[in-house]
């Protein structure tokens, strides 16, 4: 009984199909094919994709960059109009400082000018105004201020004021004659304009008296005129 058994029990095992798969076991050309097809449908949607992404980077990296190159460019026109402000707020307060300072070295010119030492007391006072101004001087010319020299220039309204204007025989029409007020300049800058003394020309005075003489005869004849009607 028993040998029936185990003969009947081989003979159910070799009758059962097998369920596991030999790992050795070579894929068929048709399971090849299929996996083929389906890489080849996937790689030009992934092409696809990373084309569009790489386009998108590009157009965020030249927007970026644009928006970089604009803040720098504003951030340099900012520094030069700060830098330029500050200048001019700087040369503003100069130049309202020297001028309160201004007629204070006028005054010592003049006193310089009309002293007329005789004595030694007149001399040593003289001498000590030609320090004092000498200094004053040396300080303006540190601070880039320098005189203007006027007298035998043409006028000019942007560097001069006239004051006065008489006829020359020396010199021809619209010529400086006199600095009646000293101009200076700052670094090139008209600090304060001349005052001067211009030219009429020659003969300007003939012509103007004649003509005035002639006016006011004109006038005198009117009078009569009306006088008699």
């Amino acid at each position: 009984m028993s040998g029936d058994t185990s003969m009947s029990g081989d003979s159910n095992l070799e009758a059962m199909p097998s369920q596991a798969v030999d790992p050795t076991e070579t894929p068929t050309t048709s399971d090849m094919e299929v996996g083929e097809e389906a890489c080849s449908d996937q790689i030009p949607d992934q092409g696809a994709d990373l084309a569009g992404q790489l386009a998108a980077l590009k157009a965020e990296h030249e927007g970026l960059n644009g928006q970089y190159m604009r803040l720098a460019a504003d951030f340099d026109n900012f520094r030069k109009r700060q830098s330029r402000d500050s200048e001019d707020l700087r040369l503003q307060i100069t130049c309202s400082t020297l001028g309160e300072i201004l007629p204070v070295v006028d005054n010592f010119d003049r006193a310089r000018q009309q002293l007329n030492p005789q004595h030694e007391e007149a001399q040593a006072l003289h001498r000590s105004y030609q320090g004092l101004y000498k200094q004053l001087v040396d300080v303006f010319k540190q601070l880039g201020v320098s005189p203007m020299r006027v007298e035998g220039e043409p006028f000019d309204p942007s560097l001069h004021e006239a004051v006065l204007r008489e006829p020359s025989e020396a010199h021809a029409e619209d010529v400086v004659i006199e600095e009646l007020q000293r101009g200076y300049h700052l670094n090139g800058r008209v600090l304060r304009h001349a005052l001067v003394k211009v030219s009429m020309g020659p003969g300007s005075g003939a012509a103007a008296a004649g003509s005035q003489a002639a006016g006011s005869q004109e006038a005198e004849n009117g009078q009569a005129e009306g006088q008699d009607g």
